[in-house]
């Protein structure tokens, strides 16, 4: 099986449709911006620009894409015709394709509880019954209500009831509350018990910040290592997804250096935080990389439980490789890797990870 662990759907009209009752006043319009607010410098003028979903003063960025660009079609990158969208992962050679939010993934929330509910709620629901048409090939990560955490752990429930293989979440988030912030815990204790891993997916609070950047996951590895969330739910996975790989040793030799000066006080002094290169696959973390990173320099920090490889599939930025899991068998022809890594990074680790 080779399994596609990060690609992503267009949101559209109809997925604000599920909205009802006191939730149908939240239902965005679309309002359109300036060419000039997010079109590149060197890209033509088109008179074409990203516009924005409304929610009264709330601001969503919804993204004009040039599929020609992104080598799919509208009606497949929005879920228009889930059999085309499948057709499209024949041609592909992808067996399952893991959906990530592209509205959520720059936008914050805070202060607006009531509307979060309600859009992540009809989200949620019209991604269970677009997916549910594809006979199990396409798998979701839910995007919950965290400014409301009873109301996120209920949603959880439903969402892993109906298709959900995971939970999306940012470095930061509920105005930048960072990963080891307490306020999560019930969060990741309700994740651990229903086996339903964290996904921490490159992301910004708020459509006003800079273009997200693989940083923006990063940034959450030191804090839920340290705190001692991992030792705390010993069932919990947790994913660092669309930010590459590259960046592992570099996080484990600065944490190792904070080690050794401050013995890395867990939150619950009862807790022992041990950094070494059985880290990723004693604690269960899981980390999505690129086709061009240096896995043979990676495996040796003990990755090899622990590498997923995704698509993009809809979006054209710099993580965007429709044939990734080829390129990821090809490194295996060479030589690079073995052939073993290879189908563990392509099938066996994003199997375990999503639980599929």
């Amino acid at each position: 099986m080779r399994i596609d662990a990060d690609a992503h759907v267009d949101e559209t009209e109809a997925t604000w449709q599920y909205m009802t009752g006191r939730d149908e006043r939240y239902r965005p319009t679309t309002a359109a911006l300036g060419e000039e607010l997010y079109r590149p410098a060197t890209a033509p003028a088109t008179g074409r620009a990203d516009r924005q979903w409304c929610i009264g003063e709330l601001r969503l960025r919804r993204p004009i894409r040039d599929y020609l660009r992104s080598a799919v079609s509208p009606t497949s990158g929005q879920l228009l015709d889930v059999g085309e969208r499948l057709r499209h992962l024949d041609e592909l050679r992808i067996d399952v394709q893991v959906l990530y939010p592209t509205t959520f993934i720059r936008s914050s929330f805070y202060g607006h509880q009531e509307e979060e509910l309600a859009l992540t709620r009809s989200y949620n629901r019209w991604l269970a019954d677009r997916t549910e048409l594809s006979g199990g090939r396409l798998r979701w990560i839910a995007v919950l209500p965290l400014g409301s955490m009873q109301e996120a752990v209920s949603e959880l429930k439903w969402a892993r009831d109906h298709g959900a293989c995971g939970i999306f979440k940012k470095g930061l988030e509920c105005g930048e509350r960072r990963a080891d912030d307490e306020y999560f815990f019930q969060l990741y204790e309700a994740a651990s018990a229903l086996d339903v891993p964290i996904c921490i997916h490159t992301g910004s609070e708020g459509l006003g910040k800079l273009r997200p950047t693989a940083l923006d996951a990063v940034q959450a590895f030191e804090p839920i290592v340290t705190s001692g969330v991992l030792e705390r739910y010993p069932l919990l996975r947790v994913g660092f997804i669309e930010a590459g790989a590259s960046w592992v040793p570099f996080a484990l030799a600065s944490l190792a250096g904070t080690q050794r000066h401050t013995h890395l006080q867990a939150l619950d002094p009862n807790l022992t935080v041990t950094i070494d290169r059985e880290l990723f696959r004693r604690t269960r973390l899981y980390v999505a990389c690129f086709s061009h990173d240096d896995l043979p320099y990676l495996l040796t920090f003990g990755l090899e439980e622990s590498l997923l490889v995704g698509t993009d599939y809809t979006h054209q930025d710099q993580s965007a490789e429709l044939v990734v899991l080829d390129r990821i068998e090809e490194r295996a022809k060479s030589g690079e890797i073995t052939a073993a890594v290879a189908n563990k990074i392509v099938n066996d680790n994003p199997r375990r990870f999503y639980g599929l």
